[in-house]
């Protein structure tokens, strides 16, 4: 049986947005997927947990700042509470289950947010340095910055380099990483992209979008969610 793959969604005016890119890599790659609206009741998601094989936090707007305990700053943008809450409960959950979570973008930034860590709500104005682009106006199939993986890193062994090219679409990125989780990657200004679990199976939380850069046959997109699924089926 293929492994199914929990999907969360943005929301717009009442209504769960999920680009088609997930569910394409996700079946791509040999899952099933299930597209997760923002649910409130969390006492009723439990079943859900147990069902799912895997979870993939997508992309989308800003993060609540009070959830690390800071004040909004005057460049946060557009943020979705009921979304910041689901996610973090599934996380959670998922976590003390030990199932693998695959995060991406913003999912990036919640998943450290759900275990202690923090996040700059503003690189462009709260990085004291001169900064890459890290908002694109590439189309998403473009890698436009390289990143720097940590050697020995679980990035490292799906991807088996050092350093490869990645798309950018974000203006948050994580500061504090929680404990128990590691960098393990950065762009070349620093700016963090990609952090993951020291102490679970498969938890990988990537600043860029992998997703965006399957449609032109990046191999790096492929073996992340390759990789992800795999663990998933056992």
């Amino acid at each position: 049986m293929k492994p199914l793959i929990g999907i969360s969604t943005s929301e717009d005016n009442k209504k769960s947005m999920l680009s088609h890119q997930y569910v394409k890599a996700v079946t791509n790659a040999g899952g099933v997927p299930v597209v997760l609206p923002n649910i409130v009741e969390h006492n009723e998601l439990e079943p859900l947990v147990e069902l799912l094989d895997g979870l993939l936090l997508s992309g989308g707007g800003d993060i609540d700042p009070t959830l690390f305990g800071e004040e909004p700053h005057p460049k946060l943008g557009l943020i979705r509470p009921d979304r910041d809450k689901f996610e973090m409960y599934m996380i959670k959950e998922f976590l003390i289950r030990d199932k693998p979570i695959l995060a991406i973008c913003r999912g990036c930034q919640i998943l450290n947010i759900a275990v202690g860590g923090d996040m700059f709500q503003d690189i462009y104005s709260q990085i004291n340095k001169d900064l890459l682009q890290h908002t694109q106006l590439a189309p998403m199939t473009h890698g436009s910055h390289y990143v720097h993986v940590k050697d020995g890193s679980l990035l490292h062994q799906i991807t088996d380099v050092l350093k490869f090219k990645v798309n950018s679409y974000h203006h948050q990125a994580n500061r504090k990483v929680a404990a128990n989780f590691q960098v393990s990657a950065t762009a070349s200004d620093g700016v963090i992209e990609a952090i993951e679990s020291k102490v679970h199976s498969f938890v990988l939380g990537l600043q860029w979008h992998p997703e965006g850069m399957l449609p032109n046959g990046d191999n790096y997109a492929h073996v992340i969610f390759e990789s992800f699924l795999n663990v998933c089926k056992n």
